[in-house]
């Protein structure tokens, strides 16, 4: 299930579950394709239109796909020592770990289930992707070294909470070290434990829960 991701610079290690060099050539063959048939369209409507109208027809049909797939491949999320860092298209921000004034899990249940770390400090608030679960048990990790960096963030936060979370990605490490099972994974027996309680709206885990799947 764990796909090892490759840090993006000297002391950054990324957090992606999808490393995002796997996802460039298909995101570059997207948005050439985008493009060629917004231009396409443009100019074959402008046989028949007037050209602002063909302008205008090629860019509702390219453009949209086109600015996805560019803001997709400026996506990165990345943790170096403390400090998470994800960049959008919108720029950069950042979140220390260590200062964060609350720390959950969160689990949004379905059939492809996600369970996330929602990490705040003040006013600044970041998720990182933890897990994708499948009905099937299928699914993708965050890989070792990633969780291995945010439980050691976490341990470094005076929060109650952080320390327990901790705690809980360093069981999951432990599992995808030796290859367990799903069932024996921490963060696959979150998503099971939701789904049991059929639930449909994301749950914030409760604390008792978290202890309880860490040990």
């Amino acid at each position: 299930m764990t796909d090892e991701t490759k840090p993006g610079s000297t002391g950054d290690v990324g957090l992606d579950l999808i490393a995002p060099e796997l996802l460039a050539p298909a995101l570059r063959r997207l948005t050439l394709a985008a493009l060629g048939i917004g231009i396409g369209v443009g100019v074959l409507m402008a046989l028949f239109v007037h050209w602002p109208i063909a302008l205008a027809t090629g860019l509702v049909l390219g453009a949209p796909t086109t600015l996805y797939a560019l803001a997709v491949q400026r996506r990165r999320i990345t943790v170096s020592g403390t400090v998470v860092r994800a960049r959008t298209w919108r720029g950069e921000r950042r979140l220390d770990l260590a200062a964060a004034t609350a720390a959950e899990i969160l689990v949004y249940p379905g059939r492809i289930s996600r369970i996330v770390l929602r990490a705040t400090a003040g006013a600044d608030t970041q998720v990182v992707p933890l897990a994708i679960y499948s009905d099937s048990g299928g699914g993708r990790e965050l890989h070792i070294l990633g969780l291995r960096k945010l439980a050691d963030a976490l341990a470094g936060c005076p929060l109650a909470a952080a320390l327990a979370i901790s705690d809980l990605l360093v069981q999951q490490l432990r599992a995808e070290a030796r290859d367990a099972v799903a069932e024996q994974r921490p963060l696959y027996r979150a998503v099971r434990m939701v789904r049991d309680r059929d639930q449909v709206a994301p749950v914030v885990l409760a604390d008792s829960d978290i202890a309880d799947l860490a040990h």
